[in-house]
């Protein structure tokens, strides 16, 4: 059986080994970097105007989700991932990180507002998808809480 000796810092009572300084090191260190992540990439406040939830979604029927999920993996999965957890490869570099979709409690209104507005890193989708379209997003980013 091997013996190690474990070297005292400090010496005395008051000492700490070698060892216990450095969990006390990674644990300040996890500290620290979970405080800026959660800073530095966690998704920023970005909040729609009031009148933003009181917009409908004039769509409704089977079609309308299949559509959005077909959109959505066209347009959208590079940076929300393929479940709208904000895990997509592109998203990884992004600041602030991609929203977590599936998790969101958001109005459709909202939603329409955001996809429409943009707010970098986020793209305006005003000019790119038609207003169908972005209802069709709404609604099937809307079914991902449910899933």
């Amino acid at each position: 059986m091997e013996k190690y000796q474990v070297l005292i810092i400090g010496g005395g009572t008051a000492g700490i080994t070698v060892a216990a300084q450095l969990l006390r090191t990674m644990v300040l260190l996890f500290v620290v970097l979970f405080a800026l992540s959660t800073s530095c990439f966690g998704q920023s406040t970005w909040v729609a105007p009031k009148e933003a939830d009181a917009i409908e979604n004039p769509l409704s029927g089977d079609g309308v989700v299949s559509g959005g999920k077909k959109l959505f993996d066209k347009m959208c999965v590079i940076c929300h991932g393929p479940k709208g957890k904000g895990d997509g490869i592109a998203g990884a570099g992004l600041t602030p990180r991609p929203t977590n979709l599936a998790v969101q409690d958001q109005s459709e209104g909202v939603i329409y507002w955001k996809l429409t507005e943009g707010n970098p890193p986020m793209a305006s989708y005003k000019g790119i998808l038609s207003d169908e379209e972005r209802w069709k997003l709404v609604s099937y980013i809307k079914s991902l809480k449910k899933k």
